[in-house]
């Protein structure tokens, strides 16, 4: 028999297409920044965790990668985290544009849906785009057309409009039980999950079109320097071509000092002390199609951690 809690939690898988807002929405509801935002699609690329607690009520994001036609292993993988997402929650949180015809990704998560028959929301983003209110009185009676959403609600992260009331709409989910999580936790991620996914988004960001996708960046050393505030982080920076490797470096070495330093400020920041941060750029040729270095650097499938 259960015991009796005073407190309870509520874990939301954050779903939809690529760049419709997750991460922006989970960031902004967390209140500090766990999930890299960029305006490339494909950003979030593993399952990554935002903890919110409020009182007895602890609320778990799981900000997921947005589904897309899998090219590749990685891409398989990212597909296979969102679907398993929407089966050990409970509820799903999923995410529109207020424009545009639903596309075939969108469709793919709302058949998930409707076969986990589990229950779910539907939050219309970007309304500071809307144009006429009847524009978003449409979209609102397709959504609510399909059949599978309890509720639907309208918010702008940008303008972090409406935003807060989607608290109360999960709580109405939560389960009664422990936290899963200290209650100032804001993320599962170690670490140095966290610096690795900065230098990423810093790449992604300073770089153009395809070659961040082919990056993986792995955190080699993180160690304090005792009787100091200072933290040496050394990283390694994997590009599938030698091409690649030159355009990360840069002439002179200068994207990757970029890249480096930007992160670096970031890093000092969530970590609240000084950093010495030194990264390398390695090859390693189509790491996203090689099981074995997936695992190495940090792609694991997920396991029911609920």
């Amino acid at each position: 028999m259960q015991g009796h809690y005073d407190t309870s939690s509520v874990f939301v898988a954050v779903i939809g297409r690529p760049n419709v807002g997750k991460s922006s929405l989970t960031n902004l509801l967390v209140g500090e920044k766990v999930a890299i935002v960029t305006s490339k699609p494909q950003t979030t690329r593993t399952r990554i965790t935002g903890v919110i607690t409020r009182g007895p009520l602890q609320y778990v994001l799981l900000d997921t990668p947005g589904v897309h036609k899998a090219r590749n292993k990685l891409g398989k993988r990212m597909d296979k985290t969102a679907s398993d997402s929407i089966a050990d929650v409970d509820v799903s949180m999923m995410l529109f544009e207020p424009y545009g015809a639903l596309n075939e990704s969108e469709m793919v998560l709302v058949d998930m849906l409707r076969s986990s028959g589990g229950p779910a929301i539907a939050v219309i983003n970007k309304t500071d785009l809307v144009k006429e209110p009847a524009d978003l009185e449409a979209r609102k009676e397709e959504l609510k057309a399909l059949g599978v959403f309890d509720d639907i609600y309208t918010i702008s992260v940008r303008d972090n409009d409406g935003c807060e009331v989607l608290f109360d709409a999960l709580s109405r989910y939560a389960v009664e039980g422990p936290h899963y999580f200290d209650d100032d936790a804001y993320t599962d991620m170690p670490e140095k999950e966290l610096v690795a996914e900065v230098i990423r988004e810093k790449a992604l960001l300073f770089m153009r079109d395809e070659i961040p996708h082919g990056i993986a960046v792995v955190v080699e050393r993180f160690k304090e320097r005792p009787g100091t505030d200072l933290i040496d982080i050394d990283v390694n920076i994997y590009c599938e071509r030698e091409s690649h490797k030159g355009m990360v470096i840069g002439k002179g070495g200068a994207m990757l000092k970029k890249i480096a330093s930007a992160a670096r400020a970031d890093c000092e920041e969530f970590l609240g002390c000084r950093v010495n941060l030194q990264c390398w750029v390695k090859v390693k040729s189509d790491w996203r199609d090689n099981e074995f270095l997936l695992n190495n650097f940090g792609f694991k499938q997920n396991t029911n951690n609920h």
